[in-house]
């Protein structure tokens, strides 16, 4: 089976324009998510505006907030602030990567994290890890949703490999599906025989960068594969797996493009509503 994360979004996010209708309906203050966009780098233009789009698609309030490349440090982090005391606000996202010469780290750390609706602030990061409440980062998270719409949120007793062990997706994930009750190797870089362990998980999640790297050489036969990856190879985007390959194998696999990458978004989304469910609860 292929399963579209952008199927799966579209149902998700017409869920939650029929909660915004309702605030419209009650005259309620919306959820407003604040992106900051810093320099004029061609992917993130688009990704901001997809976002946007997204936003204006069910409903919600959003501020592209678009500053200079040769912004200081110390300013952005006072746009970061202004956001963070803003009472209209309720996510912020810094979009990434910044222009040289600005620290990525600093800025994420600027934001407050009730509002981090990335889930990047170490506040999100170690929530994650010791099973509190806060905010899970939006591919992570997308990537979960897909598993649930494909009948797997009880893992219990599956072995799940997760190629990759980045901050953004390998790291969370990994956490994510412990906490289903899976187990759970993560490979890497420097991982001996990487294919023939890849072989025994029943839930492949591929995150690694590197464009058609997966072949059915890595997949068990009925395995369900999440491919994560995102890579421009002569103007198209391919994925971490090799679709043609591996389709034929596999019970469940996601496509590139229309897999998770939808899904990120709309996780993104349903972040920035649950900040807002906080805020008005806290006022």
């Amino acid at each position: 089976m292929i399963l579209y994360g952008s199927e799966l979004a579209a149902k998700l996010q017409g869920q939650m324009k029929e909660k915004i209708d309702r605030l419209i309906e009650q005259g309620d203050r919306l959820p407003c998510l604040s992106v900051i966009l810093v320099g004029d780098n061609p992917a993130s233009q688009s990704y901001v505006r997809s976002k946007a789009n997204a936003c204006k698609k069910i409903g919600i309030e959003n501020r592209t907030i678009h500053l200079p490349a040769d912004i200081d440090q110390a300013e952005l982090e006072k746009v970061i602030q202004a956001e963070n005391e803003n009472p209209e606000v309720d996510g912020i996202l810094v979009q990434l990567p910044l222009p040289a010469g600005l620290d990525e780290k600093a800025a994420l750390l600027a934001i407050s994290p009730d509002k981090d609706v990335d889930g990047l602030h170490p506040a999100n990061a170690g929530a994650l890890v010791l099973d509190r409440e806060g905010f899970v980062p939006c591919t992570p998270k997308g990537v979960m949703a897909i598993l649930k719409e494909a009948g797997l949120e009880d893992l219990s007793g599956k072995r799940a490999v997760v190629m990759g062990r980045s901050n953004l997706v390998g790291k969370p994930v990994g956490l994510l599906l412990q906490k289903k009750n899976a187990t759970v190797t993560t490979i890497h870089s420097r991982t001996a025989n990487a294919a023939d362990i890849c072989k025994e998980a029943d839930i492949l999640i591929a995150a690694i960068g590197k464009p058609e790297y997966v072949t059915k050489d890595f997949v068990k036969p009925g395995a369900v594969v999440i491919d994560v990856g995102i890579n421009r190879v002569d103007g198209k985007l391919k994925g971490d797996v090799l679709f043609s390959d591996v389709e034929p194998i596999a019970s469940v696999i996601t496509p590139v493009p229309k897999g998770v990458g939808p899904m990120t978004v709309c996780m993104l989304l349903e972040n920035t509503i649950e900040a807002w469910k906080k805020h008005e609860e806290n006022k």
